[in-house]
């Protein structure tokens, strides 16, 4: 009832007085019927009521107004505060010594109570602004938490401000759309600022800041009760809390205050908290873009320059003047210099492709496809690459149509395939299947090589990496890193699991997504 005629100190003071006047007449109207000695220590009731109410300065009243008409209605002579009996004195002194302490106990458990239920309503606030701080959606948490200040100190209006030196630029306000424009009017000369306080130390409690008037250049009476909270990070202004109350609204208290520094306080650890991640995330970005690029680094200098070194030596033959070649050894040299282009095209192609998926910029064009058709495709274009291995196909005809990007899913395919051809020893054994399960279509890609070590499962899809005890060295350390990018990008999942009796499985799944007209055709069989 703030601003009401109940919140006033006089109005406290009568209610003294009507309740001291009412204990009067109950105690003559108990007079009447018995003669009570103590009748005298229903005052008390009014006292405490009066504290529990109204505070010390009105139970004072009520025990000085309890001593009076006690004394004036009820002690002989009546009608007059003159006293003839010695014991009647003492009565009365008893009667006002006892409400004034009465009183003053009273309210100061009053008081202690006050106090308590602000703290605790400090606490609870604060643990609801750390809680909403800690949303990922940043503009919503702090609308959160304009509008949990704006309903607990009973303000018109609450906006959140940042500026350039903050980590981040949202604002957020809540409450009424003029008291709104109001605040945003108050951005710069605010009225009153919430000072910083005494800061806490290991003896001395923290002390709640006061609240500073600012005179702008222009005097603007209609932001005289508009203020500010300062929001500061690592001792620097970083932003404002703008605070507009309701009109008629009672004083902020020492407690309004202590809370208003703990929210501004909390909310620039959370702006700290922020920046440190960014910087964390940023440091971290460094560091691994430092360790890309002395993986390309090695990358280039020796899986590109092998290639490179087999060409040139192959085309430099070629053009030997004073060597007569054979027609076979022409062939020969033609034929390195076309598979080495070959494995070059591939290398830079998956270094391409890995900094597409690096940079979250795969966008894979999806289309209705015969997987089985691909499978048949892919291994027909790297007959050279297995011819000497036994290549085994398992596509069942009754597989559905397959949503996916063609040249992409072609290149993880081919990737796993040629992955198997290079850690299998030759003459064994390489399956190749696809099977429908649920609402994914797995394709798995078996060989019978030694397997992967136990340690090395985890990294193998990571860029550049190559089993240490896999008994080979070439190999970029690419294909792997890129496959499982563009199954991820088409929403699927890759994975890797050793096979019994030696050899690996690569597996990975795509979503079955039915095409419209087979999924109508299924709903009227249904019906």
């Amino acid at each position: 009832m703030n601003g009401s005629i109940l919140s006033r100190p006089w109005f406290g003071y009568l209610c003294a007085l009507a309740l001291t006047a009412l204990v009067t007449g109950a105690v003559a109207l108990i007079r009447v019927v018995a003669d009570v000695g103590n009748a005298s220590m229903l005052y008390l009731l009014a006292v405490m009521a009066s504290a529990v109410l109204f505070g010390r300065g009105a139970a004072i009243l009520a025990s000085a107004a309890s001593f009076l008409a006690f004394n004036f209605f009820f002690v002989e002579p009546h009608y007059t505060l003159s006293v003839t009996s010695n014991d009647e004195v003492v009565a009365l002194l008893l009667l006002l010594i006892a409400g004034v302490i009465t009183g003053q106990l009273t309210a100061l458990l009053r008081q202690r109570a006050r106090e308590a239920e602000s703290r605790e309503r400090e606490a609870v606030v604060l643990y609801d602004v750390v809680r909403l701080m800690a949303d990922p959606e940043l503009e919503r948490a702090l609308t959160a938490v304009a509008e949990r200040i704006r309903t607990e100190l009973e303000l018109s209006a609450v906006i959140i401000v940042f500026g350039k030196e903050s980590p981040i630029r949202v604002q957020a306000d809540t409450g009424d759309s003029e008291a709104i424009a109001l605040a945003r009017e108050a951005l710069g000369p605010a009225a009153m600022v919430l000072g910083g306080g005494q800061a806490p130390t290991a003896e001395q409690r923290g002390q709640p800041g006061r609240w500073i008037r600012v005179v702008p250049p222009t005097a603007r009476r209609r932001l005289d009760h508009v203020r500010s909270v300062p929001v500061s990070m690592r001792g620097q202004p970083v932003g404002s809390i703008i605070l507009v109350p309701a009109p008629g609204a009672r004083e902020f208290g020492p407690a309004d205050d202590r809370l208003l520094s703990a929210v501004a306080h909390q909310l620039g650890l959370a702006l700290e908290r922020m920046s440190l991640q960014r910087e964390a995330t940023e440091a971290e970005v460094l560091r691994r873009t430092d360790e890309l690029r002395k993986a390309l680094l090695n990358a280039v200098s020796h899986d590109l320059r092998t290639p490179l070194s087999s060409i040139m030596a192959s085309a430099g033959s070629l053009r030997q003047r004073d060597v007569s070649w054979t027609e076979e050894q022409r062939g020969e040299f033609a034929e390195a210099i076309e598979t080495e282009a070959q494995r070059l095209n591939r290398l830079v192609g998956n270094l391409l492709d890995l900094s597409r998926i690096e940079a979250g910029s795969i966008r894979p064009e999806k289309s209705w496809y015969d997987l089985g058709s691909l499978i048949n495709e892919v291994a027909g274009r790297l007959r050279g690459v297995t011819a000497g291995h036994k290549l085994v196909i398992n596509v069942p005809d009754t597989l559905p149509p397959v949503l996916f990007d063609y040249v992409e899913i072609d290149q993880v395919i081919s990737n796993l395939i040629e992955n198997a051809v290079k850690y299998t020893p030759a003459g064994t054994e390489i399956c190749i299947a696809a099977r429908q399960g649920g609402n994914l279509v797995e394709v798995d890609v078996a060989d019978r090589g030694q397997g992967i070590p136990q340690a090395s499962v985890a990294h193998l899809f990571d860029a550049f990496y190559r089993a240490s005890d896999s008994g080979r060295t070439q190999g970029s350390g690419l294909g792997l890193a890129v496959a499982k990018g563009l199954v991820e990008a088409h929403g699927g999942r890759i994975r890797v699991e050793n096979r019994e009796g030696g050899g690996a499985r690569f597996v990975f799944t795509v979503p079955l997504d039915l095409p419209e007209t087979e999924t109508r055709a299924e709903k009227k069989e249904t019906a």
